[in-house]
């Protein structure tokens, strides 16, 4: 991986669009570079130890030589995410990595090992702890002014109404610009301008694939995405992403989740999934993507509220990822995701489901498995079993797809995640754990799974709870798992044996948990209610000391994986 500090380019105007005519300035660089002290309590081979390398070697021996070809151009067009994230997470990045290079320190190799697993100096599995300086991770990452406050940048927007729909863009960062009368303003730069350098050979890259590719949907997917690189407009090519079909080759290369904006939930990061798909495995599965409606109309929630605009096509497919990128390299590894992300699209025609079948086998046989020894009674822990890991993955991106989207708020049209801002990403999260497994219920009330398996189904998910509760109270997944934990508990859905020291399930009690707290979920995002999705997570988002004394028994079980992919297949 080549590291090298990039000046980004400033727009001239905050609301435009077009490359700026102005010269190329670089952001302020911050304390953390000059500051080389690590915390005492922070070390850095116990962080390693959390992680299971394990190999992942797919099998390509079914791929032909033209599809070998198009898979080496998107792994290379993949790593040029890496490049592009590592800036949207801090601009000071690069000069960061070289300062830890310099460095004369014992450890200056664990450092860069451990800065390029977690494309930063703060330790995604640790709350962000900073293990390079002691500077926090800024709230906006590398998306805003690192001192800009969500309230700062609220009352910006509300003196600057004009700017207000470029600043918040999916698809800008936001900079700071002095004006020519001397006063500072904020101004938006264009992902296409400001990550011009990586973008442009994405593309090209992109463009080649798309000419040696015979399979038609991709090659007009490719070719649509390396214009959106270019005009930031992904519309067109995510509806083309949607309809690919006939070939092997799964790409999702380019800006989709926001997890890493906690200052306001709007941008989007790059990354990039390169990954197989297991035909007879995505068809087995395939079934429930024809139930998504009546899904919808099986919510706990009023009709008024439920979402019936959505396309339903949905596909779903079972995958081996052979490489990543960006946003999908630090922190906690992927096991399936639900794209696109774009509401539009969603209207159109859904989402797309696609499970990472290698990722998430390694985390059962090296995590969840022997995670539910511990969480759960000898009675309860042999019902933790990898098909109710798969199928509550698959049915929560299902649910990503279901409830509100497109909302009313007095009187005005907007989305969930423009009025729960950064409260948006958890709570969805939450919701999708949690519709999961009333959706997986909906399905054993159609017969198309065994009822008699329902004890397997709440053993999975409540251990589940505690793999995800590890990654840490700063990612999306780790609070809104918090928050199931804190809700189910004041149900009654589990008691805690004092005597075994583990948990026992109470089936009833957690199926009506379920249908409560999935129901104060859905109704928040249906009203568009912030300041409830913040109390409500302040006040249910909390371990006790019985969640924290068995974590503080996982001490032998990685917290997640770190897979090694091939360079080339």
């Amino acid at each position: 991986m080549r590291f090298a500090v990039i000046p980004l380019l400033l727009a001239t105007a905050a609301c435009t669009y077009t490359a700026p005519e102005v010269p190329i300035v670089s952001a302020p660089q911050t304390a953390v570079i000059q500051n080389e002290e690590t915390s005492a309590d922070y070390n850095l081979l116990e962080q390693l130890d959390k992680l299971a390398v394990v190999d992942m070697s797919p099998d390509t021996s079914f791929l032909t030589a033209e599809e070998r070809q198009v898979v080496n151009l998107l792994i290379e067009a993949s790593d040029l995410m890496d490049e592009i994230y590592l800036r949207q997470r801090s601009v000071d990045n690069p000069a960061i990595r070289s300062a830890i290079s310099r460095s004369r320190r014992a450890d200056r190799d664990l450092l860069l090992k451990m800065f390029d697993r977690n494309m930063g100096p703060w330790d995604e599995m640790a709350e962000l702890q900073p293990f390079w300086g002691s500077d926090p991770m800024p709230e906006g990452a590398g998306f805003y002014p690192p001192d800009l406050t969500r309230e700062k940048f609220d009352a910006y927007l509300a003196a600057h109404p004009e700017q207000a729909q470029a600043l918040t863009s999916d698809y800008t960062v936001v900079r700071r610009d002095e004006g020519f009368d001397g006063t500072m303003r904020l101004i938006a730069v264009p992902y296409s301008v400001a990550y011009k350098e990586w973008l442009e050979p994405a593309a090209k890259l992109l463009e080649q694939a798309a000419d040696i590719t015979s399979n038609q949907s991709l090659k007009k997917f490719l070719a649509l995405r390396a214009e959106s690189f270019r005009t930031d407009d992904y519309f067109q090519s995510e509806l083309a992403w949607m309809d690919m079909e006939g070939t092997p080759i799964e790409i999702a290369i380019g800006p989709y989740e926001v997890y890493t904006d906690r200052l306001y939930g709007k941008k989007t990061a790059f990354e990039s999934f390169v990954t197989l798909k297991d035909p007879q495995a995505s068809a087995a599965l395939d079934k429930y993507k024809g139930y998504l409606r009546q899904m919808e109309a099986n919510l706990p929630i009023p009709d008024e509220h439920k979402n019936f605009q959505r396309g339903f096509a949905s596909p779903i497919a079972v995958a081996d990822q052979v490489h990543g990128g960006g946003d999908n390299v630090p922190g906690t590894q992927t096991i399936a995701f639900n794209l696109p992300n774009d509401e539009r699209v969603r209207e159109a025609k859904g989402a797309k489901k696609v499970i990472l079948a290698n990722v998430l086998g390694a985390k059962y046989d090296r995590i969840l498995d022997p995670i539910a020894d511990i969480v759960l009674d000898d009675s309860q822990a042999p019902l933790v079993v990898k098909k109710y890991m798969q199928l509550s993955t698959l049915f929560h991106e299902l649910s990503h797809s279901l409830g509100p989207g497109s909302i009313t708020v007095n009187g005005r049209e907007t989305t969930v995640n423009a009025e729960l801002k950064e409260q948006y990403s958890r709570l969805e999260e939450a919701k999708a754990d949690v519709m999961g497994v009333w959706n997986i219920l909906f399905m054993m009330e159609e017969g198309e799974l065994p009822a008699a398996e329902k004890h397997e189904l709440f053993a999975t998910y409540f251990a589940g709870l505690f793999r995800s509760v590890r990654f840490g109270t700063e990612s999306a997944h780790g609070q809104g798992a918090a928050l199931q934990y804190g809700y189910l508990k004041e149900f009654g859905a589990f008691r805690w044996d004092e005597a075994e020291g583990s948990y026992e399930l109470d089936p009833l009690k957690m199926e009506a948990g379920i249908r409560s707290l999935l129901n104060r979920q859905l109704m928040i995002q249906a009203t568009g209610d912030y300041e409830g999705a913040r109390t409500f997570f302040d006040k249910y988002a909390h371990l006790d000391e019985n969640a924290n004394a068995v974590i503080d028994r996982m001490d032998d079980i990685p917290v997640d994986i770190l897979p090694v992919y091939p360079e080339e297949v």
